[in-house]
């Protein structure tokens, strides 16, 4: 039967928008989002990327029955950033259909295109810093928190349908109470960027996380602005990022280096707390409060996600000593294994610095690109 494609309009639509990765990876190492949660990132008014960005839903039916979802979206300070005319796509999910990823891409490529874009990049829910990219290896492992999972149809779907690769990323597995992993060589450098620098590692306020993000940003934005894929934190957004990261907070994992009282770098790492949601099974209730009430004795992994050094630093080896404070840290702690992701592969820096922490890649996602020329 024919495949129609409509806008999601309404909250039914937005009901089996959200509803369709949970009956499609069913027994899967996939791990259910809470559903409030999806519901208000999704809502325009509680999204901050809506204040830089537009986008629309997609939905695929065949006889009625919902079978595949997309997005396509425009971040205005991305393509300002960068002097582009990048459209997005993203929420990505399908059956394994040809025809249905193709009616999917072509919905949100005409819908780019009418727009002005010449170019149609993701997936990315809705930016590169969320869920991104299709994944390509990994498909035993459960996902992180925002780190997508999909099954392996996914990656020949797409490349059948003429997406072609645009970027590579990688998640880096630590095991961080390992010190015997660890090149030996950054204990050192450490010590040197305390001796010979002065170089102090304290951590984020959270009574004050707000006023820390500022600082965040300064960083993420000298230290990210050349990555492919990078736009710059708005205020709208580091209001957002700081209520998100009030419901993760971990004292011990949020760095910040300095020199004489000037921060130089930063590293914000986060208890996994897809390990809570795999047991809340998308609902607060009945007993989804329970766990999230219960997180700490529940999460013993995190996810490196943010660690950056502001530029004219980065001789100082303030990395490795952020690095090696991860495993102190990691040793007095429940947290004792993790990631780090999303990292570009051509990245060279942050992907030997892995290496060197005794990391190995476990994880690959893939993000394509079409030209809508």
């Amino acid at each position: 039967m024919s495949i129609q494609i409509s806008a999601v309009k309404g909250l039914r639509d937005l009901r089996e928008f959200i509803d369709l990765p949970f009956r499609l990876h069913q027994d899967t190492p996939w791990i259910p989002p809470l559903k409030l949660e999806r519901y208000a990132f999704l809502t325009r008014k509680l999204n901050a990327y809506f204040t830089h960005g537009e986008a629309q839903y997609f939905l695929a039916r065949r006889a009625g029955r919902v079978v595949g979802r997309v997005t396509a979206q425009i971040d205005f300070n991305f393509n300002q950033f960068h002097t582009s005319r990048w459209g997005m796509f993203g929420f990505l999910e399908f059956e394994d259909d040809a025809d249905v990823l193709l009616a999917l891409l072509d919905a949100a490529a005409s819908w780019l295109r009418a727009r002005g874009c010449d170019r149609m990049v993701g997936p990315m829910d809705f930016q590169l810093n969320d869920e991104s990219g299709v994944l390509i290896e990994g498909f035993e492992l459960e996902p992180m928190i925002r780190q997508p999972w999909h099954p392996a149809y996914y990656q020949r779907r797409c490349e059948e349908a003429g997406l072609e690769k645009a970027m590579d990323l990688y998640s880096w597995d630590l095991s961080i109470s390992d010190r015997a992993r660890m090149n030996p060589i950054l204990p050192k450098i450490a010590q040197r960027a305390a001796t010979k620098h002065g170089i102090t590692i304290r951590r984020m306020s959270r009574r004050y996380l707000r006023r820390e993000l500022e600082e965040f940003a300064t960083v993420y934005n000298a230290a990210w602005s050349r990555n492919w894929g990078f736009v710059p934190y708005s205020k709208a957004d580091l209001d957002a990022y700081a209520l998100d990261l009030q419901l993760v907070y971990s004292r011990d994992w949020f760095m910040i280096a300095e020199q004489d009282g000037k921060t130089i770098a930063m590293a914000i790492t986060i208890p996994d707390v897809n390990q809570v949601l795999k047991r809340m099974r998308g609902r607060l209730l009945p007993l989804g409060w329970w766990y999230y009430l219960n997180r700490g004795r529940i999460m013993d992994r995190v996810r490196v996600g943010f660690l950056g050094v502001l530029p004219e630093y980065q001789h100082t080896g303030v990395a490795a000593a952020l690095y090696v404070e991860h495993f102190d840290v990691a040793a007095r702690s429940r947290q004792s294994a993790g990631e780090a992701s999303f990292i570009l592969e051509v990245n060279t820096a942050m992907n030997r610095g892995l290496e060197a922490m005794g990391g190995r890649i476990v994880k690959r996602w893939r993000v394509y690109e079409r030209l809508l020329g």
